[in-house]
Parts: C-alpha cells; structure tokens; sequence
C-alpha cells in the first residue's frame, strides 16, 4: 500500500440542523495515538451542543491540522491517520504527505502541529509564522501560526524589547507602556543611565508623583522591570531630600490617583457557539413575533402536597419527583383542550401539529439550551418524570445532541430555580408560546374566606399574538393554573 493510499484525513462533518461550523473543545488524541474505528478523537462544539466526533479509520495519528479553541468550517480536514501504520514507516514525511494530490494542503491556521521545512509554507521573515531557527515555524503552543504583522498589548509592567535594546533614546511606538522619557543623565548617577542607554523608564503615574514631589526622574536608580522607576523608589528619593514633618504630605498625595476606567479594567468574551446562536435566536424572535405575555398567581399547595404523596408510593421512590413535572404535565393537557397554542406561523398558514416536542430550558455553562422531549404527550406521568430527569442531567453535562435540541413545539422555562417569581420569556423561533415557571414561596392568601399561609407560584405566559389571540391565550393559562390549584380534580373532569 503507497504512502498516499495509507494516508487518510479526515474532515469536520455536517452535525446536522444547517450547521456550517464548530469549535474544537478539546483533541481526545494526539499525532503518534493508535486509535480503533468509532473511537472518540475530537470533542467539537457547535452552535448547539458539545459532541464527542468518532474517527472513521483505525490507525496512527500522524497530523492534527488545527488546535484546541479553533472554530472550523464544516468539511475542513481535522486530522490525518495513518490507516496502515504496521506496514512500515512512510516513504515521505507527513508534512510532504499532506501537500500531496490525495490531501489538501494545510492552510496557515493548520500548521500549528505540523514542522514545516524552510522552502514550504514559509512566509516573509519578522511576521508570526516566519522562519524560526531549525527550520520550524515560529508559533505558540496551541497556536496557528497567522501570517501578519505582529501585534501586542500595551503592557502594563514591562517595556517593548524594542526600546530595551535600542542604541539611542528612539521609542519605536508612539505612546508606549511604561513611558520612555530621555533625559540628560547627571554625572552623580551614570550608572542608571548606562543601564537604559540614557532613558528613564517610568509609567505616567509615576512622572506624576516624581513631580509633585519635586524629584528629578534622572536622579533616581529604578527597581522595576528593565530598570523601570517605581512609586516606591520616587517616595524613598523624596524621604530623603525634606523634613521630617514632610512624609506624611508626601504619602497623601501619592495614594490619590485618579482612578483607571480603561481597558485594563474591562473583560471581553468571544460571543460564539451556543451563546451566539442563542443571541440570534432571540433576536430574530423578538422582532418578528409580536409578543404578548399575561400572568397568573396560583395556589399549588394542593397540588404540593400530591407531590409529597406520589414520592411515599414504593414504585416512585427511585424517581425525581419535582415540580416541574406537575407544570409540564399541566401544559400537555391544556394543549389537549386548546390545539391552536401548539402552532407554527408559516406565513400563508398555521401550522397547527398534533404532537408535542415539549422544550425544557436549560442553563449550561456554555450558555442557555433548550432541549425537548419528543411526542412528550403521548407520555404517562412515570415516563415523563423519567424523561424530565434524563434530559435536564444531560443538559447539565454538556452532552445534549443537536437532535434533542431539534423541532420543539412549546418551552417550559423552569425560572423559579434561581428564586424569581416569573418572568417575560421570548419565544423559541417557530413556537408560539412558552411558560415561565415561578418560585413557589410560602406566602398569606385567602383560603376559605380566612387569611393563610399557602404556597403560592405565578405563571408568565408569552405567546405569539398572530396566531394566539387573549381569549385563547388567557383559557390557556387559566387550564394550567386549574390543574396545578387541584390536579386530582382536573384529571377526572379532563380525562
């Protein structure tokens, strides 16, 4: 078998849901593994989910085209793995392997894993990716290499490499950080002179403080980095040129500066993967669906204390008993009586579907997910539960799939968890309402003409004002709070 016939790459594949990308999490490989066909390899993160992607082939990882937080197009090869390695080394390197007919090219980006020889691949010296000694490609582990100019920070404590080296007192960048000052060094202090090349070294709060206090920059010997003139070696100059009254001034005005509000101080987060898909989502759907959204206060210490009664049954002690069981299954048998509310707009038509994919947000930390139990009408109460309990754990460990996240027809956001009472929630595009789900608190109401302690939730109802008009959308809400006031009596007058 040829080296080029061995050789196999293997590309991001189509996850499903018009997916164009996804950002590699985390390699579960590494070039040299021995890995086994449907062996996990990549854990990828799409606009959905985090999923585990199998390899196609056994073999040897021979090349890893691009590192952990890359976001790559869908049909990009990832990887390339020898699918014979028992048959002896390669005729060729892998890098030669790679530029060959059978193999795409490694774009610049891919190279971070890869040696590049000196006469391939190479850019023009001075920019991150040029020529480094042995012939590599200068990179950062865990980074591609980019084929532009080189840029940094301003930082905070250093100063550029540039200046430190420079021969004569020329700042190659306007305004760097610490500001480089020339001065004329005085004869009883050469040696901090020599040290810079005839530059003091100091940030702008620091000339600040050296000339409120009188002292002469060039008479002071730094001991920051590179030399550089700190606060404290300004104070210790000035301790020893005034009186002794003097010190106390001297500390006043030093520890008053005007605060920073730059971006030393400011945080930014890429928006990408599921945020970024959820910041579209909600978007698009608060500016096509007219929403409407109506409240409802209930007294659910009935339907409580039927929880606490279902969890003493033997044959519901090993199940998760909570809540929100009692609220989804509320929304299913109101969406019996009131079809409508279980709708798509489709522009010329409604879509009005007889099944329910009943979605249940989700705070992850990769930001908000809404996975759906699929026909979740056709449930009973037991597999409900179980299903509830099996795609909120899922959700939780960041293994939901595009799939369970796909066709939803109505949401259910459980609120209440974080301790607010309702809220306004936005519809997931193509669904026509969604509940939010409230507290339950101990709280005074009116109970058979006498003021008691009862416990009290309140629903937040949105719903999609084409296609559900108040009187629907009211009925609706006002079945859900009928079943969760007295669910034992709503089942015998509904079913």
């Amino acid at each position: 078998m040829s080296a080029m016939s061995r050789i196999k790459t293997f590309n991001l594949p189509d996850l499903g849901e018009g997916l164009t990308e996804g950002e590699i999490l985390a390699w579960l490989v590494k070039v040299g593994d021995t890995i086994e066909l449907n062996q996990p390899i990549v854990e990828v993160e799409t606009a959905k989910a985090a999923v585990e992607i199998p390899a196609k082939w056994a073999g040897q990882v021979q090349a890893i085209f691009h590192p952990d937080g890359t976001t790559v197009e869908v049909g990009t090869p990832i990887i390339a793995i020898d699918t014979d390695p028992g048959a002896g080394p390669l005729e060729t390197p892998s890098t030669t392997a790679m530029a060959s007919d059978d193999l795409p090219t490694p774009s610049a980006a891919s190279l971070a894993a890869v040696e590049v020889a000196p006469s391939e691949g190479m850019v023009e010296p001075g920019l991150i990716g040029g020529p480094a000694p042995g012939g590599r490609t200068a990179v950062l582990v865990g980074y591609g290499p980019r084929t532009t100019a080189a840029k940094r920070r301003p930082r905070k404590g250093g100063v550029p490499a540039q200046a430190a080296a420079a021969p004569a007192p020329a700042p190659a960048a306007p305004a760097p950080q610490p500001v480089i000052t020339p001065v004329a060094a005085p004869a009883q202090n050469g040696q901090a002179a020599a040290t810079t090349g005839g530059l003091v070294l100091a940030k702008p709060p620091v000339r600040k403080l050296a000339k409120d206090l009188g002292v002469d920059l060039g008479t002071v010997t730094g001991s920051g980095p590179l030399g550089s003139i700190t606060r404290e070696d300004v104070q210790q100059a000035a301790s020893g040129a005034v009186v002794a009254a003097e010190p106390i001034a001297a500390t006043s005005v030093a520890t008053t500066t005007a605060p920073s509000f730059g971006a030393d101080r400011e945080q930014r987060i890429p928006v990408k993967g599921v945020r970024k898909l959820t910041a579209e989502n909600m978007s698009r759907s608060a500016f096509t669906a007219p929403h409407v959204t109506e409240f409802l206060t209930v007294d659910v210490t009935r339907a409580m204390k039927a929880l606490d009664r279902l969890r003493g049954r033997r044959e519901w002690r090993d199940v998760r008993v909570s809540p929100l069981l009692l609220v989804a299954k509320a929304v299913l048998l109101a969406v019996q009586r009131h079809p409508m509310v279980n709708s798509t707009w489709a522009g010329d038509e409604i879509v009005v579907k007889e099944y329910v994919n009943l979605g249940i947000a989700a705070a992850t930390e990769r930001g908000l997910i809404v996975p759906n139990v699929k026909d979740a009408g056709r449930l009973s109460l037991r597999e409900l539960a179980d299903a509830l309990t099996a795609l909120v754990q899922t959700a939780k460990s960041g293994r939901t799939s595009p799939t369970d996240m796909s066709g939803g027809t109505l949401t259910i956001t459980n609120v209440g968890v974080f301790g607010v009472d309702t809220g306004t929630p936005i519809l997931p595009p193509g669904e026509s309402a969604i509940l939010a789900f409230g507290a339950v608190r101990e709280m005074p109401w009116v109970h058979k003409g006498k003021v008691k302690v009862r416990q009290v939730t309140t629903l937040g109802l949105s719903f999609d004002h084409r296609i559900i008009d108040g009187e629907l959308g009211s009925k609706f809400l006002r079945d859900i709070g009928d079943f969760l006031a007295d669910p034992e009596a709503a089942l015998l007058a509904w079913t």
